[in-house]
């Protein structure tokens, strides 16, 4: 608007018309104002609409500097509101920073407000990356996602989150009694069908009471788990009857798609040992914390294991390890990635797979991905 000649240029009155809401008469004047003055303050509450006014008006500098306000600004009640934003005024790096925070927060950082807040296709987005932080394990994802789909039929439903949890458990399981449809078979949960498809279902069924949960819930079809089921049984006579694991096949986009996510929170410093729940295919992986080391150690045979485990001599594991440590707003204040990497375990061997900077601050997030077993044979879709 501002560039080229006018035809109005010489009126004593201009008439405008804004047809973007987002547009008030405050953030009209601070763009008119930082036509005249560098030093612009502007209030997190405000920066949206001064934004679309700075991108009305192609005032680049002030835009940049809303974009940047939002990056330093962003918390659980900002970030899917800046996201919007982000999107409706083509700041992408807004957009990559909005996604950034939910993939590391929405996890551990659940609220009732955040949850409502959350579009479809912003958390179908959100939970098919491989860059996001699960808390415990996969089947964690699935009840976030259950509270999240409750949220979104009872848009004015109150309360904390220990009620919701309760709250969607009982209504998804009354709902599945009274018909023969599962929930993503309806016309109603059609919406919700590119959020349920990212869930990685095949780290969801190596527990059998994550199994029953989901059976009993009602929501995923039969018709998605039995593949599965299929898959896995063939899987694991893949890797106990040939004893190849052949993980050196796996590329890094198999990897990202297909790995395990894994997760926990380590409120201060000190000593820790954990394994993440279900079967694996025979491989016990304990992770241990001491010293700000952490590592990984294939049980076999010193310590009790809740399932049967391989006895072979080797056994391959591919893994990318995270840690990150947040501020109050959950802004990334630290972070530290393995990359992609495969080694051996020989049986009750321990390896350091990563030494944490002495800088990084406590709680300390980690986030695990990991394969324990050979490429993965594709189940028929035949019903």
């Amino acid at each position: 608007m501002l560039k080229g000649s006018w035809k109005e240029s010489n009126l004593d009155f201009i008439d405008i018309t804004i047809p973007d809401e987002n547009i008030d008469k405050e953030a009209l004047d601070t763009a008119f104002g930082s036509l005249y003055s560098d030093d612009v303050v502007i209030a997190p509450t405000t920066v949206i609409p001064v934004l679309a006014a700075a991108t009305l008006l192609s005032l680049e500098d002030l835009i940049i500097q809303c974009a940047f306000l939002m990056m330093e600004t962003m918390s659980a009640k900002s970030v899917c509101c800046y996201h919007m934003a982000s999107l409706m005024y083509g700041q992408s790096e807004v957009t990559e920073a909005c996604l950034d925070w939910l993939q590391k927060n929405v996890m551990h950082c659940q609220a009732v407000s955040l949850l409502k807040e959350i579009s479809v296709n912003l958390m179908a987005e959100v939970i098919g990356s491989h860059r996001l932080f699960v808390m415990q394990v996969e089947m964690d994802v699935y009840t976030m996602l259950r509270k999240w789909l409750f949220l979104k039929l009872h848009s004015d439903w109150e309360g904390t989150m220990k009620e919701l949890s309760r709250e969607s458990d009982l209504y998804f399981k009354a709902k599945f009694s009274e018909g023969d449809l599962y929930y993503l078979e309806t016309v109603e949960g059609q919406p919700y069908l590119p959020v349920f498809e990212n869930l990685r279902l095949q780290h969801v069924v190596n527990d059998v009471s994550s199994v029953k949960i989901v059976e009993d819930d009602g929501i995923i079809p039969s018709a998605w788990l039995e593949p599965i089921f299929r898959q896995r049984w063939l899987q694991m006579l893949r890797v106990d009857q040939l004893n190849r694991t052949g993980m050196m096949r796996v590329g890094s986009a198999e990897f990202q798609k297909g790995a395990m996510r894994c997760g926990r929170v380590l409120d201060k410093d000190g000593q820790y040992c954990w394994r993440w729940t279900g079967y694996n295919f025979g491989v016990d992986l304990l992770v241990s914390f001491n010293s700000r080391l952490i590592f990984f150690k294939r049980n076999t045979l010193t310590q009790s294991c809740p399932g049967a485990v391989s006895l072979l001599d080797e056994r391959e594991i591919v893994f990318e390890l995270r840690v990150a440590t947040f501020n109050v707003h959950g802004q990334t204040t630290f972070e530290r990635s393995s990359g992609v990497k495969s080694f051996s375990l020989l049986k009750d061997e321990e390896a350091v797979v990563m030494t944490i900077d002495r800088h990084a601050t406590f709680p300390l997030h980690i986030s695990c991905h990991f394969l324990t077993y050979a490429t993965l044979i594709k189940a028929s879709t035949r019903s």
